[in-house]
């Protein structure tokens, strides 16, 4: 009866290394997957980072831009037509007014493009403003286009 629980034994503790064996072979070893999980997760988080920075950067320089658009269309439209009011008639310049405009862009920092349209005038500014975090992800600059206008009416008008 000894022989036969040393062959059970020697079975058992054979049976044993062969799982051991067949377990590691099989199953792929989790070595670094730490440091990879680590590299997705800074990823994520920088990508985060660079929308929130980066999107309240390009949300003020809209603003920014928008205030100088219209301040630059309120130029061109205080251009009016000096020939039409001896007539007694309120009417802009166009020539006039779309240089006052682009001549107050060009003197805030941000050259733009105006134009006439009727008693109204349109100021547009476009450019790129460059990102801080957003690079990492691919994303170098965003687009800023604003548009903004302003018309010159004449008169007084009496709420009632």
């Amino acid at each position: 009866m000894g022989s036969c629980s040393a062959t059970r034994l020697a079975l058992a503790d054979r049976l044993r290394r062969v799982r051991h064996r067949w377990r590691t072979r099989w199953r792929p070893s989790e070595d670094g997957s730490i440091l990879a999980m680590t590299c997705i997760f800074m990823t994520m988080f920088l990508a985060l980072a660079g929308l929130v920075a980066d999107g309240g950067h390009y949300f003020d320089a809209k603003e920014a831009a928008a205030s100088e658009a219209e301040q630059a269309a309120r130029a061109g439209a205080s251009a009016l037509d000096v020939s039409q009011l001896h007539t007694g008639t309120v009417a802009l310049d166009p020539n006039t007014a779309v240089a006052q405009a682009e001549n107050y862009m060009v003197a805030s920092g941000q050259p733009g493009t105006a134009w006439v349209q009727g008693n109204t005038v349109y100021a547009q500014i476009s450019y790129r403003q460059p990102t801080q975090l957003l690079g990492i992800i691919g994303v170098g600059s965003l687009q800023i286009n604003v548009t903004e206008s302003a018309t010159d009416v004449s008169g007084v008008a009496s709420g009632g």
